[in-house]
């Protein structure tokens, strides 16, 4: 979609203001902060897109990496912004901040508003070279055998590794202990390197490590396996009821313009429905989202945090 087709189809975003704020907004370089170290799935993400609304946009979109305490430096840089053209992309970690964080400075929920779904991500349980563990069984097995003794590592306390392994640990009755990094890149290079025994990393980025043979997958997080990793068995394989995945969801502030959220919604749809986008992502390992809307991506977050809080009381968690 060349820039005359997107400033076309915004025409037909159902608000009086649309039409005219096509051709003004963005009037300025715009923002999407992902609230992760550089090199892992959500920046990977993120910069795809970007370079494909950059295409598509009168203005470029600049991706910032704002990395602290999980996710709440970056978030809270977005949750602030005044300027209309700062986004936040988000990950299932934003569901559970609450629950994790005591005088958490936004409410994760009230203080954000939907702008677009771009699409579900399944996670791979991997484990570096020297694990002696070649199934899910065995390395369930093993921890069962060190309780405490094996590793993981993760992008932080509320990420979706986090979230991931912690449900693993409470399926399987294991004990593990939790490597918290500042981005799941690190955490991803110390597994291949020996320090860490397990991540369960994004398929976004998890699929190149398996395939190159830097570490090893055991099994595939959601009900179904991967196309991209056909002999790799699902954890519901093993442990029945098992499922866990990320997404990648556009948020702006809560106070964003609801002309200027309609304009970007439709600019993401429009990427996403390009073959070449949408092809390099479901090589990534996401399912790509079609044609979702600001009200039904705040539907989806607000499932997606019941959900996920619900299971960290379970596990005991308490805010830091």
């Amino acid at each position: 979609m060349n820039r005359r087709s997107f400033l076309m189809t915004a025409l037909f975003v159902p608000t009086g203001l649309a039409s005219a704020q096509a051709q003004s907004w963005p009037a300025t370089t715009l923002h999407l902060v992902v609230p992760f170290a550089a090199g892992g799935p959500t920046d990977v993400a993120a910069r795809l897109l970007a370079d494909a609304l950059s295409r598509n946009f009168l203005q470029r979109m600049v991706v910032e990496n704002v990395t602290g305490a999980g996710t709440v430096v970056g978030t809270g840089r977005v949750a602030t912004a005044k300027d209309s053209h700062t986004f936040l992309i988000a990950t299932v970690a934003h569901a559970v901040n609450s629950v994790l964080f005591a005088n958490l400075p936004f409410d994760p929920l009230k203080d954000f508003r939907g702008v677009a779904l771009v699409g579900i991500v399944p996670q791979v349980v991997l484990v570096n070279n020297d694990v002696q563990a070649a199934t899910l069984r065995e390395l369930i097995e093993l921890a069962r055998s060190r309780p405490g003794g094996l590793t993981y590592g993760s992008a932080g306390i509320g990420s979706a590794q986090h979230l991931a392994a912690e449900l693993l640990k409470s399926v399987a009755k294991i004990d593990l202990q939790h490597v918290p990094y500042r981005g799941s890149g690190p955490a991803v290079t110390d597994l291949i390197g020996g320090t860490l025994d397990l991540v369960i990393d994004s398929a976004a980025t998890a699929i190149q490590h398996v395939k190159s043979k830097s570490a090893r997958a055991l099994a595939i997080t959601t009900s179904q396996r991967l196309p991209a990793l056909p002999d790799v068995p699902t954890v519901a394989e093993t442990l029945p009821g098992y499922e866990a995945y990320t997404w990648n969801a556009i948020l702006a502030p809560a106070g964003a313009p609801s002309t200027n959220v309609a304009i970007m919604n439709s600019a993401i749809n429009a990427a996403l429905a390009e073959p070449g986008l949408a092809t390099r992502l479901s090589e990534l390992g996401m399912v790509v989202s079609r044609n979702s809307t600001p009200e039904s991506t705040d539907k989806f977050i607000a499932e997606e945090t019941t959900k996920w809080q619900a299971l960290l009381h379970t596990t005991g968690a308490k805010p830091n």
